[in-house]
C-alpha cells in the first residue's frame, strides 16, 4: 500500500463525458474547481465512453495513460470530474499509486476551506462524514477480524463496524447541534416577520457576482473574488429602499453543476434562508456563454430545496463586459419587474434594481376587509402573527371586523380559510415606475 502524501497539490485532472465530446466550458469549470481547492493542475485528460467501466470507470487503457502522466510529472493526486464508486476509487489508487479524488470529494474539500462560521464548519463536516461513510469498504483489511481472548469472547466487532458506529455517532451529534442552530435562525426569521421586514435572498451559479452585488448594495465588505465558492457562510444585511422601507438581503452559497447531494442535505438549514425568503434575486452572469445551462442548474437546486414557488427577479450581472448591453429593468404584462440588467462591479443599473425591489414589495401587498366569527380565532391569531392586521373592531356576536394588509405569498398560504376567500380584496396601489 502506498503512503498517502500530506500535500496533494500537484494533480492530474481526468474528465470523462458520457454524452459525446467533452465541452470546453465544462473542462474550464473543472480546472477552476481544482485550482479553487489549491491544486496545481499538471495535465488534463479528457475522454468519452458510452457507459463507465465498472472496475476503473475510464477503462484500463486510459487508466494506464493517466498512470504514465502521474509518473512523468510526479503528481501526488488524480482528480476526477465524475462521481466514483468506493471500489473504483480504490482500484484506481492501486494503479496510479497515488491518491484519487472524485468531483464530490473535490467540492467538499473546497467547502471545508471556505467555511468560517461555526455553523458552516459543522455543515461541511456533516457532508464529509456522510460521504466518508460510503467509502468504509474493506479499508482496514489488516484489522478485520473478530475480537477474542479471555474476557473478549463473543460476537465481537470488526474494525469496519467500529468505524461505522463512530461515524454514525458523530453524524447524530452534529445533526443535533445543527438543529439548535436552525432553531436560532428560525427565531430570527420570526422576529423579522413580526417587524414586517421582508427578506430578499441572492441565489445563482457560483462566480456569477452575488457577493460583489451584495457588497454594492450593503457596503458589507463580504469576501468576493473571481473564484468558485468564494463565499460559503450566509450573510444578512439591511438595505433601505427609496420609499423609506427596508429589506433584509441574504447572500448565500453559490450553486454549481452536479452539486453533491450530501451538500444539499447538509446545508439545508443555511438554504432555508432561501426557502423562507419573500423574494429571490437570481444573479446570472450575462457574459457567460453557458448562462442558459447555469440557470437550469440553479433551477434544479431550487427545486431540491423546495424554493421554486418563491417569487423571483432575474438579475443579469457583468454587463460591463459586453459593449452592447445597457442598464435597464424589464417588466411583465402586469407591469411588475421581472428582469434587471446591471454591473455590480461598476454600479451601473443598481438604482434600477432598488427601484424594482421597491415596486415589487408595494405591488406584492393586497388589502382587504374581513368579517370573522368567534370560531375564526385561529385565523385571527395567524394574521396577528404575520403583522397583517391594520385595524380591528369587535362586533356584537363575539366576532371581529378586520382591515388587513397581507403579502400575496401569505395570502396564498392562508386562503384555505373561508373568511379570506369571502373577504373583499383590492390591490395595493403600485408606486410610480422609475426609468431603468
Amino acid at each position: 500500500m502506498f503512503e498517502r502524501p500530506k500535500s496533494g497539490e500537484k494533480a492530474i485532472l481526468v474528465h470523462m463525458s458520457l454524452h459525446g465530446v467533452p465541452e470546453p466550458d465544462a473542462l474550464q469549470e473543472f480546472t477552476e474547481l481544482a485550482r479553487s481547492a489549491g491544486a496545481e493542475p499538471l495535465a488534463l485528460v479528457a475522454t468519452q465512453r458510452k457507459v463507465p467501466d465498472s472496475r476503473l470507470y475510464i477503462g484500463s487503457g486510459k487508466a494506464e495513460e493517466v498512470h504514465e502522466l502521474v509518473t512523468l510529472h510526479g503528481a501526488e493526486l488524480v482528480i476526477f470530474d465524475n462521481t466514483l464508486s468506493p471500489s473504483q476509487e480504490r482500484n484506481l489508487e492501486k494503479i496510479f499509486e497515488c491518491r484519487v479524488l472524485d468531483r464530490t470529494g473535490l467540492i467538499l474539500d473546497i467547502f471545508a476551506q471556505r467555511a468560517r462560521s461555526h455553523e458552516g464548519k459543522l455543515q461541511v463536516e456533516l457532508a464529509q462524514l456522510r460521504h466518508l461513510s460510503t467509502r468504509l469498504v474493506r479499508g482496514w483489511t489488516h484489522l478485520e477480524r473478530q475480537k477474542g481472548g479471555i474476557g473478549l469472547r463473543g460476537p465481537g466487532e470488526t474494525q469496519l463496524e467500529t468505524d461505522r458506529r463512530l461515524l454514525s455517532q458523530r453524524i447524530d451529534q452534529i445533526g443535533r447541534r445543527l438543529a439548535r442552530v436552525d432553531s436560532q435562525r428560525e427565531q430570527g426569521r420570526r422576529s423579522r416577520r413580526r417587524n414586517e421586514v421582508p427578506t430578499v435572498s441572492l441565489v445563482g451559479y457560483t462566480n456569477a457576482g452575488k457577493s460583489t452585488l451584495f457588497n454594492r448594495l450593503t457596503a458589507a465588505g463580504v469576501y468576493a473574488q473571481d473564484q468558485l465558492f468564494a463565499t460559503l457562510d450566509p450573510t444578512l444585511r439591511r438595505v433601505d429602499l427609496s420609499d423609506g422601507g427596508a429589506v433584509i438581503l441574504a447572500d448565500t452559497v453559490g450553486f454549481v453543476s452536479r452539486l453533491p447531494h450530501e451538500l444539499v442535505a447538509a446545508f439545508k438549514s443555511t438554504l432555508q434562508e432561501t426557502v423562507e425568503a419573500d423574494l429571490l434575486l437570481h444573479v446570472i452572469d450575462a457574459h457567460s456563454p453557458q448562462r442558459a445551462a447555469q440557470v437550469a442548474e440553479v433551477e434544479d437546486v431550487l427545486g431540491q430545496i423546495g424554493a421554486l414557488e418563491v417569487p423571483r427577479i432575474e438579475v443579469y450581472n457583468k454587463i460591463d463586459l459586453d459593449t452592447d448591453a445597457v442598464p435597464r429593468v424589464e417588466y411583465d404584462v402586469q407591469g411588475d419587474p421581472i428582469r434587471v440588467w446591471l454591473s455590480a462591479a461598476t454600479g451601473a443599473g443598481i438604482d434600477g434594481l432598488l427601484s424594482a425591489l421597491t415596486q415589487h414589495f408595494h405591488s406584492d401587498i393586497v388589502t382587504g376587509h374581513l368579517q370573522l366569527g368567534p370560531q375564526d380565532g385561529r385565523l385571527r391569531a395567524l394574521l396577528f402573527e404575520q403583522g397583517a392586521i391594520v385595524r380591528e373592531n369587535p362586533v356584537a356576536d363575539g366576532g371581529w371586523e378586520l382591515e388587513v394588509a397581507l403579502r400575496r405569498r401569505d395570502y396564498e398560504r392562508l386562503k384555505k380559510y373561508e373568511p379570506l376567500l369571502a373577504g373583499q380584496w383590492q390591490e395595493f396601489p403600485q408606486v410610480v415606475r422609475e426609468a431603468g
